[in-house]
C-alpha cells in the first residue's frame, strides 16, 4: 500500500446520491481475487456502452478528468454490499481520495484498508467544492492527512475526522498485518525474554 502524506489534485465531480458498490465495480467483475485491472471496470456500467466503447458524456472519460486523484461524490457513498473491490476500482483507476459527506460503514472500512482515503466534509463545504468544479474544473486542493485537513483554492481550509489507526497505517504506507509487522523486533525479544 502507497503511503498517504499529502495530495494536491483536481477534483472529478460526481454529483449522485447513495451511488452503491454495484455502481462503483458491478458484480460481474467479482469473480477477480486480483486487483489488477479492477480500474478498468470502475463504474463499468456507467461509463460504457454496450459495445464497450466508452461514453464521451460521463465525467470520468472527459478529458478535465484525466489525471484527477480526488472523486467528489455524493451523500452516502459507497452503500449497498460489501465488497473490496469497490476501492480496488477505484484506486486502481487512480483515486487517492473520495469527499462526500458521509460513507457507508463497510466501503469507509474496507476504503481505510486499501490506501483510499474517505473524507467527510460538512454539507456546505461540499456544495461548495461542487460549484468550484463546475467553475474552475482545473482548480487543484491539497489534502494534508497528517493535519487532517483539505485546503480549497481559496486558500481556505477544512477538516476532517479520521481514526488515529487508520491515520497511521495510512501515513506510513501498511495495512493492519503490515503494522503488525513493523513490531517483529520487539515481538520477538518480548517471547525471547518470556519464554
Amino acid at each position: 500500500m502507497a503511503q498517504f502524506a499529502t495530495l494536491t489534485s483536481r477534483i472529478v465531480p460526481l454529483p449522485v446520491n447513495d451511488i452503491d458498490t454495484d455502481q462503483i465495480i458491478p458484480a460481474r467483475f467479482l469473480k477477480a481475487i486480483d486487483k489488477t485491472g479492477m480500474g478498468d471496470h470502475l463504474f463499468a456500467d456507467w461509463r460504457y456502452n454496450a459495445d464497450g466503447s466508452p461514453k464521451p458524456d460521463f465525467i470520468l472519460n472527459r478529458p478535465e478528468s484525466q489525471g484527477a486523484h480526488v472523486l467528489l461524490a455524493g451523500d452516502n457513498f459507497g452503500c449497498g454490499s460489501s465488497r473490496e473491490h469497490a476501492p480496488w476500482a477505484l484506486t486502481g483507476f487512480g483515486f487517492h481520495a473520495v469527499i462526500s459527506t458521509s460513507f457507508a460503514d463497510i466501503f469507509r472500512n474496507n476504503a481505510l484498508k486499501n490506501g483510499l482515503l474517505p473524507i467527510v466534509v460538512d454539507a456546505q463545504t461540499h456544495r461548495m467544492l461542487f460549484e468550484l468544479a463546475e467553475e474552475a474544473p482545473r482548480a487543484e486542493l491539497t489534502i494534508d492527512l497528517a493535519a487532517q485537513t483539505v485546503t480549497l483554492p481559496t486558500g481556505q481550509t477544512v477538516s476532517f475526522p479520521i481514526d488515529g489507526f487508520s491515520k497511521t497505517c495510512l501515513l506510513k504506507g501498511v495495512d493492519e498485518l503490515g503494522y503488525l509487522l513493523s513490531f517483529e523486533n520487539r515481538i520477538a525479544a518480548y517471547e525471547a525474554a518470556n519464554c
